[in-house]
Formats: C-alpha cells, sequence, structure tokens
C-alpha cells in the first residue's frame, strides 16, 4: 500500500566525494522534493524513499538554536509548565500524528490483534509506524517484518539482556574500536560517530568475543530507543526518533574487510535494519579515499560521502560544540579517551532521568517496569532498569509525590485567587456604586 505524503522541508542528499562537479547534485529544500519519491538500485530495483520520521513533528529548521547536552532543570520546568495538567507529558513528547499515518497504523494493530502477535508494550504508535514505512505501508509485509521481530525479541531474549547483561570491557573495546555518542545536531537528534580506519580486529577479538560485541549492540540499541531518545525529545521539545551518524573512513583499506570484520558488520546490520528500523536520519561518510570510493556507487542513493572536505557540510548539521575536534569541531571532552568514551549527551543528565523515571511510573503506557529497562556501558544501572536500588525508588515516589502535592497547591491557589478576583469584581461594583451616590448627593446640595 503506497501513500502519498505531505511535503517535507529540507533534505540534502549529496551523492558526491570525488571533487567533481557532476558528482556533487545536492537536493536543498524539501518543497523541492516529492515524497515518497523512487530511486533505482542495481537491475532497476526500485527503493521508496521516505521523508524523516520526524517530519510528521514540525521539526524546526536545521539551522535553529544550539542545542545544549546538559539542560537545567529550569528548563525542563518550562517545558512541564507549557504542556499544563490536562495533557500528559508522554503525548507532548511524542508530538501530533500524522492522521494519514495513524489510520493505516490502526489498521495494522487490528491486524496484528486479530491474529495473536500484538503485544501491549510494542503496540505504541511509533514502534508500528516504523516497521509500516521501512515496509512502504505494505501491510502484510510490515506484519511478517513485525512478527520476526517479537520472535527474534523472544529468542535472543532482549529483554533480559538488557537488564542484566554486563559489558565491563568496554573501555578496552573503544580504544581498539573507537565508536560512540557525543551530543545532538541542531534539531536535536542524537549524533553516533565512529572511526572505521582505527579499528584493529584482532586486537578486538583479544578483548572481547564475538558474541559479547552483537550483545552490546543490541543494548546501546535498547538504550537509544528507551533512553537516549526520550531525553533529546525533552530538549528538543519534540518528538526524536532517529540518529545522525559520522563514519570516519580514513585509513580503512582492504585490510578492513577481513573475515571477522564482514561478519560483524553483516551482524550488525541485520540487527539495525530487521530490529530497529527506520532509526537512521543520515549516514556521513567522511574522509572517503580512493580505497573506499569504489563502493560509494552502491551507496549514494542512501548515503552523503563527502570525501575529505566534509567539515562545513557536518558543521551544518551539528553543532561545533556537539562535533570532536577531530571531525572539524571544537569538542576534546575531558576525562579517559576523549570525546568517544564520554557518551555525552542529555540522556546523562540526572535531572532527565529522574523526570523519564517519573513518567514511566504516572504513565500507563510504560506501568510495566520491562519497558523502561535501559542498557548501559557500565551494566544495567540506569532508571528504569527494573534493578533501581531502594534508595532510588524512594526518592523516585518522593518526587511523584512532590509534583503531586505541588499540583494540589498550585490547585488551592488557583481557587482562592479566582475567588479573590470574584471579591474584587463585587468590590468594584460597590465602589462604584457608592462613588455615584455621592456624587448625586454633592448635585442635590448644590441644587
Amino acid at each position: 500500500m503506497f501513500r502519498p505524503k505531505r511535503q517535507s522541508r529540507e533534505i540534502v542528499i549529496s551523492k558526491g566525494g570525488s571533487g567533481r562537479a557532476e558528482d556533487n547534485q545536492e537536493i536543498s529544500g524539501w518543497n523541492n522534493c516529492k515524497f515518497p519519491y523512487l530511486i533505482k538500485g542495481k537491475a532497476n530495483k526500485k527503493k521508496i524513499i521516505h521523508p524523516p520520521i520526524e517530519s510528521h513533528f514540525l521539526l524546526p529548521a536545521m539551522k535553529s538554536e544550539r542545542r545544549s547536552s546538559s539542560p537545567s532543570i529550569s528548563s525542563m520546568m518550562s517545558v512541564l509548565k507549557r504542556i499544563g495538567r490536562n495533557t500528559s507529558l508522554k503525548m507532548t513528547l511524542e508530538g501530533a500524528h500524522d492522521p494519514n499515518d495513524e489510520e493505516v497504523v490502526n489498521k495494522f494493530r487490528e491486524v496484528l490483534f486479530l491474529e495473536g502477535h500484538l503485544l501491549g508494550k510494542r503496540n505504541d504508535y511509533h514502534t508500528l509506524l516504523r516497521f509500516l514505512r521501512m515496509r512502504d505501508f505494505d501491510i502484510p509485509k510490515a506484519k511478517d517484518m513485525f512478527v520476526n521481530y517479537i520472535k527474534w525479541r523472544e529468542e535472543y531474549r532482549v529483554d533480559a539482556i538488557a537488564k542484566e547483561f554486563k559489558f565491563e570491557e568496554v573501555g578496552e573495546v573503544k580504544n581498539c574500536y573507537p565508536h560512540g555518542f557525543h551530543g545532538v545536531d541542531r534539531v536535536g537528534r542524537p549524533v553516533y560517530i565512529e572511526r572505521l580506519g582505527m579499528v584493529n580486529m584482532d586486537a578486538l577479538l583479544e578483548v572481547t568475543k564475538m558474541e559479547r560485541l552483537v550483545k552490546y549492540h543490541v543494548c546501546e540499541q535498547e538504550k537509544t530507543m528507551i533512553l537516549r531518545y526520550p531525553a533529546c525529545s525533552i530538549i528538543a521539545k519534540t518528538h526524536i526518533a532517529s540518529t545522525t551518524s559520522i563514519l570516519d573512513v580514513k585509513g580503512v583499506g582492504m585490510s578492513s574487510f577481513s573475515k571477522p570484520a564482514r561478519y560483524l558488520f553483516m551482524e550488525i546490520q541485520k540487527i539495525d535494519s530487521n530490529y530497529y528500523p527506520e532509526t537512521l536520519h543520515r549516514l556521513y561518510i567522511v574522509n572517503a579515499g580512493s580505497g573506499f570510493r569504489m563502493l560509494w556507487k552502491v551507496l549514494k542513493p542512501f548515503l552523503d560521502v563527502l570525501g575529505d572536505s566534509y567539515k562545513s557540510e557536518l558543521l551544518e548539521t551539528v553543532d561545533p560544540s556537539n562535533l570532536p575536534s577531530f571531525l572539524g569541531g571544537s569538542c576534546s571532552c575531558s576525562g579517559h579517551g576523549g570525546c568517544l568514551f564520554s557518551d555525552k549527551g542529555p540522556w546523562n543528565n540526572p535531572e532527565i532521568q529522574d523526570l523519564l523515571q517519573v513518567l514511566a511510573v504516572t504513565e500507563e503506557g510504560y506501568d510495566d517496569a520491562d519497558n523502561t529497562s535501559l542498557a548501559s556501558e557500565d551494566g544495567l544501572a540506569t532508571p528504569g532498569s527494573g534493578q533501581i536500588d531502594q534508595r532510588r525508588q524512594e526518592e523516585v515516589v518522593k518526587k511523584l509525590e512532590n509534583i503531586q502535592a505541588l499540583e494540589a497547591a498550585l490547585l488551592e491557589a488557583n481557587t482562592k485567587l479566582e475567588a479573590l478576583e470574584t471579591a474584587l469584581e463585587d468590590t468594584k461594583k460597590v465602589v462604584k456604586g457608592l462613588s455615584q451616590h455621592i456624587h448625586q448627593t454633592l448635585n442635590f446640595c448644590i441644587d
């Protein structure tokens, strides 16, 4: 089922990296681009390209205000004030649903329910929409993909891995395989960076096993879906559901495509495309030398291959403060390992974590503790993981009680204020009547 979508507002598809003008065609401004549009691949195989998933939620322009990775509690409270008591924070973060999409999502949900495939915590609008978009809104194909996703989660024990898996060797792994999340782009999406040319696969397999690398990747994906995107949504004040990724391929050669490297790449690619679809906003490939450019003809319909003149392009998307210095930004995170060890982002702010935990407690859609389990590099010591200690639980309950008490106090104050306003109006009427009476008396005396 293919449906026309409304025009989106901005997209840039760079088809270059070679330096030749004809290889650097650009479509700037989504007003020039009708969605969905077709591109032809190998053997004239067609692929439908949809607008970015957040385009349904009225995102700000690319060159909007600078996004900070360390928001204050006052900024979050201002968000809460604008929300008001009658609209839940969860609904505000989700944004307005596209009516056409929602109609198809509801049909999709009904099909899954009738066939007994629908799990309560997996039937939310955005999860179902991602699978529909991945299959171009073809409900039977999306159903097959979604059923395989649910089956994989059960067989691979994703929820258990997300709660129990501890990746103690993460520091050693990042020394051999530099990668990590670092800040947000100008819209508010998390930025993920890999330095593929610096990967030492032999050393990597000495400090960990392939199976553990795959489990670690699944944990990070779960953390992104459950913690990073919601935290970014709070700061962006709109729904965030995808990632901007940067692959630095400087130094990539034939040795980079060893058998273990190919296996790891294929496993990660399979997991991401089959079970976490429509979560990549844009992928930038930078420092693409001649050894890598031979591949870009296959990739160019989907990727921005920027060669070594990439800084201005990246800085249009990511503020310099959120871009490491080795990519042309101004950030040099202190501490062991630098930027790619920092996991810099709003998802690490304790106040945001507490806010998300309170939301998990108060919202019916998040009342299952399994749905709020979060994976972290140090194990799973993140809010909502089901392993929060007693002190942490008491703190969250106390915060919730304080919020409820504050709401009650505000409601009482508002009632009293309305009573005072009514009394003031009555007083004004009395004073006005008294003034008229005095004026009449004075006139009578003068006469």
